[in-house]
């Protein structure tokens, strides 16, 4: 029933956006988000304590920065789901910074793997890439409803980025690497007992390293990348920073325990800049600290 309801307002909300003029949509999905936030009373509330307690600040203050987090979800819905529209007018809604990076590792031939959070609306980053025809692959985005799945495949797909796998698919990682192709990866999740403890906003975090190893054996250059939504809420900034191998000596060579560090390091430091753009409402820290 939940999932038939959740389909359902997608549908709804995938209409509305298309309809709408972009703004008006934005803020229906600004709405919906708060809506969210104010009646799933028990991930609110965890979302809450679990930001206070990673920024070191009030419970006010966590609740506030938490409500915008869930604003800028549904604002970030309403843009994907609404892709084709927007893609057409990218460069109005996307400021571009420090491309050159990311020009620069491409250049190696041995393809790139792009390090980033679930902060502000990732998968407009990627389809901005897409847009401009960079070979952009996204790792495969296994939701509980199937239907969900295709959806987000087929708007990716629409924009020109292909998913691959479901999950870290290592075949298909090794594969875009050799072909030159830009591999996209959130490494800001909860790998269990199959991760690495490295620190998180300050906290022991089982981190998923396959995409690090997998670089540091193909010498693939990873360059952080991130976008940032602006106050005006329509426009948003997207910056590519110095690949690692450039930040780091020797980063190829050095334990990958050092290397997955460094990545929580970079996406920490982003995240406590904007939190009110990070996905405050996942667990981030559940089988190292209980977080759930």
């Amino acid at each position: 029933m939940t999932q038939e309801l959740i389909w359902l307002g997608i549908q709804y909300l995938s209409m509305q956006s298309h309809l709408l003029p972009h703004s008006a949509a934005l803020s229906l999905g600004g709405s919906l988000g708060r809506m969210v936030f104010s009646l799933n009373k028990d991930k609110s509330s965890k979302a809450i304590i679990r930001c206070s307690k990673f920024l070191g600040c009030s419970l006010e203050v966590a609740r506030e920065v938490v409500a915008k987090s869930y604003i800028n979800l549904g604002r970030s819905v309403v843009e994907f789901l609404n892709l084709a529209k927007i893609g057409k007018k990218i460069d109005e809604i996307v400021s571009v910074h420090d491309i050159e990076n990311l020009n620069d590792a491409l250049a190696c031939g041995r393809g790139v793997i792009l390090l980033t959070a679930h902060l502000g609306n990732w998968e407009l980053a990627a389809a901005y890439l897409g847009i401009k025809d960079y070979p952009m692959r996204a790792i495969g985005a296994e939701q509980r409803d199937a239907r969900i799945t295709k959806l987000i495949s087929d708007i990716r797909a629409s924009c020109g980025v292909e998913t691959i796998g479901k999950g870290f698919d290592l075949r298909g990682a090794i594969r875009c690497l050799q072909e030159g192709n830009i591999l996209g990866v959130l490494l800001d999740q909860d790998a269990k007992d199959k991760g690495i403890i490295a620190p998180f906003l300050g906290q022991p975090a089982s981190t998923p390293y396959g995409p690090v190893k997998l670089a540091m054996k193909m010498r693939s250059p990873i360059v952080p990348l991130f976008i940032v939504r602006r106050k005006d809420n329509t426009h948003h900034d997207l910056y590519f920073l110095p690949s690692l191998e450039e930040r780091v000596k020797d980063f190829y060579d050095r334990p990958i325990e050092e290397n997955v560090r460094l990545c929580n390091d970079i996406l920490s430091e982003w995240i406590s800049r904007h939190p009110e753009q990070w996905l405050w409402l996942y667990p981030r820290w559940a089988s190292t600290l209980g977080d759930r």
